[in-house]
């Protein structure tokens, strides 16, 4: 009577497990890991530089919106100073009547007002006193002075205030400046005191 074999002892009967076909399966195997792996790695290394991708488009983009509102806050700043500077001349050009007028009060107490917003958002006037030396980088000469007691380089005159918006020139200062001297003028260059320039009469 033949013996009956199961379907899992056919199957196993079929398997060849001499030490070449064991050794073909396991180079088969290896290879199929090295090419998992590889893919693996590929997979990763394009999960990374989407993610970087993705990073650097968020930071242009951040960048670009704090440009875009710092521009738009820095023109606004602008016509600020547009309105400062018509209560400059009214400050400067008001009538000595008016001086202690409550009217005139209330107006010196909005410029203070607008002057504390300024300061607020980081503008600050820059320096142009007369005799402050002339800064090309912080102002602009519209007019050069012959004749004035300050040495030659020296702002005469502030025409229009400038500002600074925290670290940068914001607009500079409109000013006069005192024009070198000429050797006939009978001024001095050091100190700008009058000299005789005529040479003694002789005999």
């Amino acid at each position: 009577m033949p013996s009956h074999r199961t379907r899992a002892q056919e199957r196993a009967d079929e398997i060849d497990i001499s030490p070449t076909a064991l050794l073909a399966e396991l180079e088969t195997t290896k290879a199929e890991l090295a090419a998992a792996q590889q893919q693996s790695e590929e997979y990763l290394a394009a999960l990374q530089r989407e993610r970087a991708e993705f990073l650097n488009f968020r930071r242009r983009t951040e960048e670009a919106r704090a440009r875009d509102l710092g521009l738009a806050a820095e023109d606004l700043i602008r016509k600020v100073l547009a309105v400062a500077d018509d209560f400059d001349l009214a400050i400067d050009k008001r009538p000595d009547e008016i001086a202690a007028n409550p009217w005139f009060e209330g107006v010196s107490a909005i410029d203070r007002k607008l002057r504390s917003l300024l300061e607020s958002e980081g503008v600050s006037p820059i320096a142009a006193d007369p005799g402050t030396p002339f800064d090309p980088r912080e102002h602009e000469a519209i007019a050069n002075v012959a004749g004035s007691t300050r040495r030659a380089g020296e702002i005469v005159e502030q025409l229009r205030r400038g500002y600074r918006l925290r670290d940068r020139v914001l607009r500079p200062a409109l000013v006069a400046v005192a024009a070198e001297r000429s050797p006939t003028d009978g001024t001095r260059l050091d100190d700008g005191a009058p000299t005789d320039q005529t040479p003694p009469l002789t005999n």
